[in-house]
């Protein structure tokens, strides 16, 4: 799974900043879960080959004992007790504060991987005006400028070597092992638990109504018709002993680290709610990890007809994006409607692994083009060569010709669709990239 590093320190120090370098991006992961403040942003981050998950969290005072900064501690609480390592971001203009000795305090206390990181700290001497940050007791004290990009390399190598990572090329070989990995996501008390416990016909797992229950993302072998699965329950994770009783149970990397290692993620909503900021997150995480993926309409039978309408309506207008999943309606308690499940579930695998030769690409494609041909763009009008498989799971269409670039998002969705009906890619994303083909001529003189 991916490691996760948590960015720590007083307000103002340029976390957030760290965080929009590291994640390459504005665009953060906003945890809007019940219990939670959007002070705890998760997004996610690649250095060298190496994948990982950034949070984000607001200024933390680990002494506080009242309103927001205490709201705020217990975000980055949770923060650090998600995390393989810690990075406590420090100002190096500001110098030392009184808050930073009670935020060391605390980490070493914990005994979690630390680095230290003096931000802002671009023009500066290295060594002088750092001194007075070892008296953290972190050890090494590592100066980077978030603004400008400086030391950030070396920040990453120093966070990242603790992991011990593996190459993740090697992991990609030994990956396909017949073994389907089934992750079910969603909100909490949406009855995952219940779910996973209904199909082992035993209770494995703890299902109690209320929201949270569970620890931890745990994993669950199970054999069906002689396919082996293995169930991925995501749920929350509660730290053993005091520390953390009043904190919030929803752990949300515990369920991106089950979508990203699944091939396929049963997304339960709960029909007596409707479709939720939540349930609208978790779906755009699906979709942006490229996983295959079935919609299950979990205590379908606790709703009149009305509000069966009003459900409809409200994933047809916040889960437009996942038009290409199949959608059941269970009732998880009663054991009604789960047969059915597990065919969407196989027919989504295989979409998502499916093999789309060569001349059968260019075949569909040339006769896409003949039915209708995509719109000029300016002086040029884009030419479709030939296509051919870029990748699996999720599939990968890569269409190479000219001019490439002009071609409209509704040209591009309409190829969709007819290579969606050749191959029946019913349950996972397709992504289609255009590569325009250089001119020879393009840099010689007349």
């Amino acid at each position: 799974m991916k490691p996760v590093l948590a960015l720590v320190g007083r307000p103002n120090v340029g976390k957030s900043t760290l965080f929009n370098r590291l994640t390459k991006s504005r665009d953060a992961i906003v945890a809007d879960f019940a219990g939670l403040t959007r002070d705890r942003h998760y997004g996610n981050a690649r250095f060298d080959k190496h994948e990982f998950i950034v949070i984000d969290t607001g200024g933390f005072e680990p002494t506080a004992d009242k309103g927001i900064y205490k709201e705020m501690a217990r975000q980055t609480q949770q923060a650090v007790a998600e995390a393989d390592v810690v990075v406590f971001v420090v100002d190096a203009r500001g110098g030392i504060s009184a808050q930073d000795h009670d935020i060391a305090n605390y980490l070493r206390r914990l005994g979690k991987p630390t680095i230290l990181v003096a931000n802002k700290a671009e023009g500066m001497k290295e060594g002088a005006q750092l001194v007075e940050f070892y008296e953290l007791g972190l050890g090494e004290v590592l100066p980077v400028s978030a603004s400008h990009g400086q030391g950030i390399r070396d920040m990453m190598a120093s966070a990242l070597a603790p992991l011990h990572l593996a190459d993740p090329d090697a992991e990609d070989a030994n990956a396909d092992d017949g073994i389907i990995k089934l992750a079910v996501a969603g909100r909490p008390n949406v009855g995952k638990s219940t779910l996973i416990n209904t199909w082992l016909g035993e209770e494995r797992l703890v299902a109690f109504d209320m929201p949270g229950t569970t620890r931890d993302a745990i994993s669950v072998p199970f054999e069906r018709n002689g396919q082996m699965f293995e169930l991925i329950d995501t749920a929350g994770l509660r730290r053993k002993g005091k520390v953390f009783e009043a904190i919030e149970k929803f752990s949300v990397v515990k369920t991106l680290q089950a979508i990203e290692s699944a091939n396929v993620v049963l997304l339960l909503l709960d029909a007596t709610q409707g479709v939720t900021d939540q349930d609208a997150h978790i779906a755009g995480y699906i979709l942006e990890s490229g996983r295959a993926v079935v919609v299950a309409v979990n205590k379908w039978d606790a709703v009149d007809s009305y509000q069966r309408e009003l459900l409809m309506r409200s994933i047809e207008t916040r889960l437009p994006f996942l038009k290409f999943a199949a959608m059941h309606f269970i009732s998880a308690k009663k054991r009604q409607g789960l047969g059915p499940l597990w065919g969407a579930i196989a027919q989504a695998h295989r979409a998502a692994m499916c093999k789309m030769p060569t001349p059968l690409l260019t075949r569909l494609l040339l006769e896409a083009v003949q039915f209708q041909s995509p719109q000029r763009g300016g002086m040029y009008r884009p030419k479709l060569r030939y296509a051919h498989q870029g990748g699996m799971n999720p599939p990968i269409i890569v269409i190479h010709g000219n001019s490439l670039e002009h071609v409209t998002e509704t040209y591009k969705r309409f190829l969709e669709g007819r290579f969606r009906k050749a191959f029946n890619l019913e349950g996972t994303p397709l992504r289609i990239e255009m590569k325009t083909s250089s001119n020879p001529y393009a840099d010689k003189d007349d």
